[in-house]
């Protein structure tokens, strides 16, 4: 529900801080006053498309923030996309703030988090539903009617189940076509692969043996270093008479006896004591080494021919020896996927799996279709007998078609104006008051299986008046009953039916045009009734049937 509008420095209005209640608020004021200001600030702040010109003049730029209380689902959404937080459990609110300057920039936020104008829009969609008077036009185009049948039915996990299996049959028609197309370019490309990855299967190549190799080769390679280096090391450390480990051993043994004399030589003995186990440890290492180390020619010659193998496949294929493994691992796959493709009855049979699976969702999603098309035909048509098209009658059709991706079928909304009269288009035999009486009851018809907490109608009983005028508020009036309703109108006999009352008012201020807004009381709601009925001299008369329209309309029970 919207809680608190605030706009600053929007169009005409300096500045405006509206806290919004349950039930149905009607907006009334003279022509031009701006009575659509406050519905098109709310599609700004939503996410619509906006420029420079919506800034009030002489301002640098316009601040439009609105309060929302949300529901759970709403909540959870906005937890999900890290847009609140546990702590606000208790207010669960979506602050949503816009702010557009004079180079046309842009930026919003929820709950004080910066988001993309498409974050917006996905969350404006469970917030609030606006029924403007551009909703004739798109009720007269059949895809606005399907859309607006497929919105009333509330089957959208069949429609997108069938957006999903049509993408999918479509991706398997293009692989099957693109197959056909490339038949002989896929099989000299898989003729190539093949004879890529028969060379490096020869070889085999092992992730992580180039590594290996490599450092075999270098150790076996430099074995005879290798050898008279431990040799060496081994008869200067441990074995000649005059090794390192038997010097040190004498030297210490000396010092150690010595230290009786200066115990500062028994320190250094200790040191030298050391340094000698030290020294054995690594004449052990020395040995361990010398004992697992196979240092033999055969298996070098073994190492050297597999590494020229991997240089020579490298040198052929214009790659590194390291990199052979992914070349022979990814050339396999792309060989394997070019042989499914190039398996054109595979493909077939997976394009018919494909066509079925659409077909088989897109049936229960007809089912569905005719099911509501059915119920909101036979509701379209009672409300216009309430909104004197006696005799009328309203038929949402549905006709078969080539698939596509929202089914097999379009839609047409048929309308019969009076008894005895075949149904035509909609289009084609709707006058304007017709049109305007059968879109308002779409809309109030369509709003109630809506999942949104707020309806806002703007001028939608333009075209219409009198007895009509009464029905169309008493319409409203009952849709408020279970969601907040807002509704921009110039009619006194749909006004007289709104619990709460805001005018808009246009005023001279420091030659500037301003739009000031304020909630009536009841001798003002009164006067302004008296107003619309009257015109500008308000006559006694036109008080007393402002009265008599506002007594009736709170006896209105629904």
């Amino acid at each position: 529900m919207l809680l608190h509008l605030s706009l600053k420095d929007f169009v005409i209005v300096k500045e405006l801080s509206l806290d919004l209640s349950t039930g149905l608020t009607v907006l009334t004021g003279e022509t031009g006053a701006g009575k659509s200001i406050l519905i098109d600030a709310l599609q700004l702040i939503l996410g619509g498309r906006a420029d420079s010109g919506v800034i009030r003049e002489g301002a640098k730029q316009t601040d439009l923030t609105a309060i929302f209380e949300v529901n759970d689902e709403v909540f959870a959404h906005l937890r999900d996309s890290a847009l609140t937080t546990e702590d606000d459990l208790l207010e669960k609110t979506a602050i949503i703030r816009r702010v557009i300057d004079r180079n046309g920039r842009s930026r919003s936020w929820i709950n004080g988090v910066a988001v993309t104008a498409s974050q917006v829009k996905e969350i404006a969609a469970q917030l609030l539903d606006i029924h403007g008077q551009n909703a004739q036009q798109s009720l007269l185009k059949t895809s606005g009617q399907l859309a607006l049948l497929d919105a009333y039915g509330g089957y959208g996990k069949e429609l997108a189940e069938t957006k999903v299996a049509f993408a999918t049959w479509q991706d398997a028609q293009k692989r099957l076509s693109q197959a056909k197309e490339d038949a002989k370019k896929l099989s000299d490309e898989a003729d190539r692969l093949a004879w890529i990855h028969e060379e490096l299967s020869q070889i085999n190549p092992q992730k992580g043996e180039w590594e290996e190799l490599n450092a075999e080769h270098k150790r076996l390679g430099n074995a005879h270093d290798i050898l008279e280096a431990l040799d060496a090391a081994k008869s200067e450390l441990s074995e000649n008479d005059e090794s390192a480990l038997s010097l040190l051993g004498q030297h210490t043994e000396q010092l150690q006896s010595l230290s009786q004399y200066d115990e500062k030589l028994g320190e250094i003995a200790n040191q030298l004591s050391e340094a000698q186990a030290i020294l054995e440890d690594a004449v052990r290492e020395l040995e361990r080494y010398s004992d697992r180390t196979d240092l033999d020619e055969s298996r070098f010659e073994e190492v050297d021919e597999r590494v020229s193998l991997y240089f020579n496949a490298a040198r052929k294929f214009h790659t590194l020896p390291e990199a052979l493994f992914e070349k022979y691992e990814e050339t396999g796959q792309k060989l394997k996927a070019l042989q499914q493709n190039l398996d054109l009855e595979a493909l077939e049979k997976e394009e018919e799996k494909a066509r079925q699976s659409f077909m088989q969702v897109a049936k229960e999603l007809s089912k569905k279709r005719r099911q509501a098309a059915k119920t909101l035909s036979v509701a379209v048509t009672d409300a216009m007998q309430m909104l004197s098209m006696t005799g009328g009658r309203f038929e949402a059709s549905l006709n078969e078609c080539e698939p596509y991706s929202l089914g097999v079928e379009k839609c047409e909304f048929l309308v019969a104006g009076h008894t005895g009269v075949a149904a035509r288009a909609l289009s084609k035999v709707a006058s304007g008051g017709e049109l305007s009486r059968i879109s308002l009851a779409i809309s109030v018809i369509t709003s109630k299986s809506t999942p949104v907490d707020t309806l806002i109608f703007d001028e939608v009983d333009a075209g219409i008046g009198g007895a009509v005028a009464d029905v169309v508020g008493k319409l409203l009036k009952k849709l408020s009953f279970e969601r907040q309703v807002m509704c921009v109108t110039h009619l006194p006999q749909v006004a007289c039916y709104g619990k709460n009352h805001l005018k808009v008012q246009k005023s001279q201020e420091d030659d500037t045009t301003v739009s000031r807004l304020r909630e009536l009381n009841d001798d003002q709601r009164v006067e302004e009734l008296a107003r619309m009925l009257a015109g500008a001299d308000i006559t006694e008369k036109a008080r007393a049937n402002a009265r008599e329209l506002i007594e009736n309309a709170r006896a209105y029970k629904g």
